[in-house]
C-alpha cells in the first residue's frame, strides 16, 4: 500500500479559512463603493491572509518556518474578528450574520492552534 502524504487540501484549518473567504468575498462585492474601499478592502485582504498564511507555513521546511506564519494566520484571524464586530456595528451585515461569522472565527482559531500544536509535536525540525 503507498504511503499517503499529507496535503495542504487536506489541513481542515485550510480548507475553513478558505471557505470563510470566499464567503466573505460574496458579501464585500456586493456593497457600495464606499465601503468596499474602506473597510471592504482591508476586510478581504485580512481574511484572505488567514488561507494564504497557511498556505506559505505549509510549504516552509522547518518547524519554526511553520508555526511563524501559522501564528500570523492567528493575527490575520483577529483582525477579521475585530472588521466583522465593526460591519455589524454600522449595518453593513445583519447581527445575526455577524455571530456567525464569530462562530467561525471561533472555529477557525482552534483549528489554528490544533495545527501549530499537531507541528510542534509532530516535527523534529
Amino acid at each position: 500500500m503507498p504511503k499517503e502524504y499529507l496535503t495542504l487540501e487536506k489541513i481542515s484549518a485550510y480548507q475553513i479559512a478558505f471557505a470563510f473567504s470566499n464567503d466573505i468575498w460574496k458579501v464585500v462585492i456586493t456593497w457600495d463603493y464606499f465601503a468596499k474601499d474602506t473597510v471592504g478592502k482591508q476586510l478581504v485582504r485580512a481574511v484572505d491572509s488567514i488561507s494564504a498564511n497557511i498556505a506559505e507555513g505549509f510549504g516552509r521546511y522547518s518547524k519554526k518556518d511553520k508555526v511563524r506564519f501559522y501564528r500570523i494566520s492567528m493575527g490575520s484571524l483577529e483582525e477579521v474578528a475585530d472588521w466583522i464586530k465593526k460591519l455589524a456595528a454600522r449595518e453593513l451585515i445583519s447581527s445575526q450574520d455577524g455571530d456567525e461569522y464569530l462562530l467561525t472565527i471561533d472555529s477557525l482559531r482552534k483549528e489554528i492552534y490544533n495545527l501549530i500544536n499537531y507541528t510542534n509535536e509532530k516535527l523534529k525540525y
